[in-house]
């Protein structure tokens, strides 16, 4: 039995000096193997013209075409990016399926003097493990779940758990939006679903199991994100610590947390997003506490007549049985406050209480 030589297995990431991803830009940004350089031998346009040639004139015809743009592509990445690399240099090159892309590659680079292999499977072997991985992985950890009704700061607490060393998993932060009709984040562009499980199961595989995990709680979709059933399920298992602010703490802090949404002409048309679950009558006033720009009574008012109503809901089907030793109450939600709630939370789930 003959062995391939330039293939390699997923186990084997580790021992390669550079991961290349030959896949198109699109590609690319869409998902990728953590560390890998886009070095495409086809950009976004070619890999469109010799499809195009497949399908409508025949393979061939696109084999040539297709051949010759490569050879072009991987030529400059040669004299652009790989031009001071040794001769003891190791690459892995991979591609959609680890088949023609990936293989004219690495059959230059092999040619030049380095070992290069080829992913066996591609980026498809990749997308296979990480979904496999998220099946089982979540259940390993010994999650502490954050909750507590709308504006009390669970994230900041969050980033001050992890300054104190403590281990964070930022759900929020992965998926770039804040988990609620206003979360969009500025000039920010959630990743894919799947560049979201890749630099989840990134994030989980860097961690201790046998240490503590802090946790967000959230509802099944972050934004257009939606969560592993595996990790809801692990999280909604798992011990919560609840996080009780007064109305006014809450309201200040969304004020400051929220503020580049008070400027922003769009504020009004997220709002009717809220049409169906509040009214036109109550959005309308609403919209009207805009225009006004009577902020501080528009928070609170979405805070007491929408999502402490919504957040009283999940609770019934999500948590129910939290006891006081879990309960953090503040009447303040300053960043030295939101400091000390993290050293209180810290210390309690050390000493086990």
């Amino acid at each position: 039995m003959n062995v391939d030589h330039t293939l390699a297995s997923l186990d084997e990431l580790r021992r390669f000096d550079a991961i290349i991803d030959a896949r198109s830009p699109s590609e690319f940004a869409h998902d990728h193997i953590p560390g890998a350089i886009n070095c495409p031998v086809l950009d976004d346009e070619e890999r469109a013209r010799v499809g195009n040639l497949y399908k409508q004139v025949s393979p061939f015809e696109a084999r040539k075409v297709g051949a010759a743009l490569v050879a072009i592509n991987v030529a400059r990445h040669l004299q652009n990016v790989f031009q001071q690399q040794p001769k003891g240099w190791t690459p892995l090159v991979y591609c959609w399926r680890g088949g023609q892309r990936s293989g004219a590659f690495t059959h230059i680079l092999r040619q030049v003097g380095w070992s290069a292999q080829r992913l066996n499977g591609g980026y498809k072997a990749w997308r296979s493990f990480v979904l496999t991985e998220l099946e089982h992985i979540p259940a390993s950890f010994q999650f502490q779940v954050i909750s507590g009704p709308t504006g009390c700061a669970k994230t900041k607490i969050l980033h001050a758990l992890s300054q104190l060393g403590e281990q964070v998993l930022d759900l929020e932060g992965l998926a770039a939006h804040k988990g609620s009709v206003l979360g969009e984040l500025p000039r920010t562009v959630q990743p894919s679903q799947k560049m979201f499980d890749t630099m989840l199961l990134e994030t989980l595989s860097r961690m201790d199991p046998n240490r503590p995990v802090y946790v967000e709680a959230e509802s099944k979709r972050i934004g257009s994100i939606q969560l592993p059933d595996s990790l809801f399920q692990a999280m909604n298992r798992s011990p919560w610590l609840s996080i009780q602010a007064s109305l006014q703490a809450r309201v200040d802090f969304l004020l400051t947390d929220y503020d580049y949404w008070f400027d922003n002409p769009d504020l009004a048309l997220q709002l009717d997003r809220l049409m169906p679950l509040c009214g036109n009558e109550q959005v309308t006033q609403w919209k009207t506490l805009i225009t006004e720009r009577q902020f501080p009574e528009l928070v609170g008012e979405l805070l007491t007549k929408h999502y402490d109503h919504f957040y009283k809901r999940s609770m019934r089907h999500i948590q129910t049985d939290t006891d006081t030793g879990r309960i953090f109450n503040t009447e303040d939600l300053s960043p030295s406050s939101i400091a000390t709630l993290a050293e209180r939370i810290a210390q309690r789930t050390s000493s086990g209480a």
